[in-house]
């Protein structure tokens, strides 16, 4: 079997699950990490198996034996490095988003389209059998008409504060997944409304975010939706969703990690759950990462492309717009 040599290109928190899973796909070889912090780029090759470090992550592109890269390092770093990868001629798989702005991720999306090289963004629900299944049934027709869609979305705890500060806001760095799904699942939205506020950390609207934050969509098919975040839920990772249409509903659920439910007196039902969104959508993670890298060997388009990562940052920014001015907000106003 053909295998795709691959560079991970940082090796933090995001990177070393991507390290540990493309060690298990495989049509994958990594063939080198890198990250600034030696420690990290260390224990990212020991989870990827990978043959040799670098501090630089643009010296792994000058890598003759580097086909791919799988970019997950800081946020201000994408577009920069998807550019640079793009001009190597490497196949690019970038965590989301490829920038905050749309001027920067065109920029960066050009590049990508003027070379040529296949690009994947990492949207990783996509690839969850739930999510998948949902799609699939959505297209097939079985709710006929799409009315409304629901998506519930909270974290245990907020990320540190230095992570926020260039994290894009809440709804740039958490909202988006469930932006993503909203378009993927039912289609293009018009317009969005939304409010935010403060009730987890003040520190957090000291830095200019919000730590909880409800978005309404109106889609184009007419159907209509609402999106639901929070940075606090202390039992663990809350995530769900629900399509409602004419002919029933679908409803991702996370059930629990382990399958079983014990009950006990006094009416006392115990369950075990996913801790984090890490663990909730490993699988996930691990799908996404093989579909780019059979993708590239096959020659077949990759999904999802640019067009994914630009119109779901788009709706994101219109929300964040709508956060900010206090008032509808047309997604196409966002150029």
């Amino acid at each position: 079997m053909k295998r795709l040599k691959v560079a991970l290109l940082g090796a933090g928190r995001m990177g070393q699950v991507h390290a540990e899973l493309l060690a298990s796909v495989p049509e994958v070889q990594v063939v080198a990490v890198a990250d600034p912090v030696r420690e990290n780029a260390e224990r990212g090759a020991f989870l990827a198996r990978a043959e040799r470090i670098y501090l630089d992550p643009t010296e792994a592109l000058e890598d003759p034996g580097v086909e791919a890269v799988v970019i997950a390092t800081p946020t201000p770093t994408h577009a920069p490095l998807i550019r640079a990868a793009a001009e190597r001629g490497k196949a690019i798989f970038s965590e989301k988003p490829v920038a905050l702005d749309l001027a920067s991720t065109q920029e960066a999306l050009r590049a990508v389209e003027a070379s040529g090289v296949p690009f994947q963004i990492g949207f990783q629900r996509r690839f969850d059998p739930g999510y998948s299944e949902a799609r699939r049934l959505l297209e097939d027709g079985a709710l006929g008409q799409v009315e409304q869609f629901r998506a519930v979305g909270r974290d245990p705890a907020p990320p540190p504060l230095d992570y926020l500060r260039v994290s894009g806001g809440m709804v740039l760095d958490m909202s988006i997944h469930d932006l993503d799904l909203a378009r993927f699942l039912v289609g293009e939205v018009e317009e969005v409304v939304a409010w935010g506020t403060v009730l987890v950390d003040p520190r957090i609207g000291e830095i200019g975010d919000w730590d909880t934050v409800t978005i309404l969509l109106r889609f184009a098919n007419g159907a209509l939706g609402v999106v639901e975040n929070s940075r606090r839920a202390v039992y663990g990772y809350d995530i769900r969703t629900e399509v409602f249409g004419a002919g029933g509903k679908l409803v991702v659920e996370a059930l629990p990690k382990t399958p079983l439910y014990r009950f006990g007196p006094s009416e006392e039902v115990r369950m075990d759950h996913y801790h984090f969104f890490t663990d909730r959508f490993r699988e996930a993670y691990r799908r996404e990462l093989q579909a780019f890298a059979r993708g590239v060997l096959s020659g077949t388009p990759l999904s999802p492309g640019p067009r994914e990562a630009l119109e779901s940052l788009r709706l994101a920014l219109a929300a964040t717009r709508s956060l900010r001015e206090g008032r509808p907000v047309k997604v196409r106003e966002v150029a």
